[in-house]
């Protein structure tokens, strides 16, 4: 990607005369500019194309999958910034705030969008707003969200990919690839593989079919933006949602409290999911309850699976040592959700195959 067409942009886009201000990043191939013009602000997103494997299809064999790779098995967006152009008009759509799109150019990677501040909730924690209060701005917005049936287009082209079994186990398989030689000091068996597979399978079962929405996917303190000039679920500004799928409810809600970068009170947690019943029952889209908590055991279980393998990647794939710090609040996440009666069978396969000592930071401290 050359500089005159980096430059080309954001002529084009009336913008090329901005000050720029590079943002920090970390575990993606975009970075992020902020844009300044007098008393006006944009965000520029500037994503190099082939820096990510394509999204597989749904229909794809297991050798174009292995082929492709984990990224694109697990339906993620890659280096096709379209989709968050997509995601962003659709969560607009709602009346969310999820930035306005000013100009876009996906086949060169550049996106210039609206400019949502500098307020992510673990900011305005700092600065002393109540997390309850936050907490039930993000609950109102999943509420707005979850009131439609996710789309199988997102405006203008993209289609929403299925939070299907094939990606939820490519995500789950995180755990034995990278978990294991860094928390083990060993490869998983072929006899474990087979074994932790089956149980997934089966565990996951009876929530791959309840009525789809929009996952974020990645719905968290560091992810949300406080925004008290607006009003109702506006208050809560949306980034990084590109990976979105067409999921289960349960997970963002899971995403939120259990957080894998802060502790969220047990109070503010149930006080959030109590908030989010009562908005769902009040829009006229009521929720099952406990059907409800069993799918947010279950993706809970998935999800801190997940995070497990992610943080051992980053770890000894990127040579990210600090997300090994991070692992034991994910542990103590999963060793809870795996103790719910549907999950009896994967937690025996943990318990058995993988070490409550080797469960955290101490035991590969010494790896760093």
């Amino acid at each position: 990607m050359s500089d005159r067409s980096f430059e080309g942009f954001l002529r084009d886009a009336g913008w090329a005369d901005a000050e720029r201000f590079p943002l920090t990043g970390d575990a993606s191939t975009r970075r992020y500019i902020r844009l300044r013009r007098g008393d006006q602000t944009a965000l520029l997103m500037d994503q190099p194309q082939g820096a990510e494997a394509p999204t597989a299809p749904a229909n794809a064999t297991p050798e174009e999958r292995k082929a492709l790779g984990y990224n694109a098995v697990a339906r993620l967006a890659g280096a096709d910034c379209g989709r968050f152009v997509a995601a962003s008009n659709y969560l607009h759509g709602l009346g969310l705030s999820a930035p306005e799109i000013y100009a876009a150019d996906a086949p060169n990677g550049y996106v210039l969008m609206e400019d949502l501040g500098a307020d992510l909730f673990t900011d305005s924690l700092a600065k002393g707003v109540s997390e309850r209060q936050l907490y039930k701005g993000a609950a109102e917005v999943l509420a707005t969200i979850h009131a439609e049936t996710a789309p199988a287009v997102l405006p203008p082209d993209k289609p929403l990919h299925a939070y299907d079994e094939t990606a939820l186990m490519a995500e789950v398989d995180l755990l034995t690839e990278w978990f294991f030689p860094v928390g083990l000091g060993r490869t998983a068996t072929a006899d474990e593989v087979s074994e932790f597979h089956g149980l997934w399978r089966e565990a996951l079962a009876p929530v791959l079919h309840t009525r789809p929405v929009f996952v974020h996917r990645d719905y968290h303190a560091q992810n949300l933006m406080w925004m008290p000039g607006r009003t109702g679920a506006a208050r809560v500004g949306l980034i990084d949602f590109q990976d979105g799928v067409a999921g289960s409810p349960a997970y963002d809600m899971i995403s939120l409290v259990e957080d894998a970068r802060r502790d969220v009170s047990p109070e503010t947690g149930r006080l959030t999911l109590s908030h989010y019943l009562n908005k769902m029952r009040d829009q006229g889209t009521p929720v099952y309850e406990a059907a409800f908590a069993l799918e947010m055991a279950l993706y809970a279980a998935q999800r801190n699976t997940k995070i497990v393998g992610i943080f051992a990647r980053l770890f000894r794939r990127d040579g990210k040592a600090r997300y090994l710090d991070l692992l034991p609040r994910v542990w103590s996440y999963l060793n809870n959700d795996l103790a719910h009666p549907a999950l009896s069978g994967l937690k025996s396969w943990y318990d058995r195959v993988i070490p409550f000592a080797a469960r955290g930071v101490p035991n590969i401290g010494s790896k760093r």
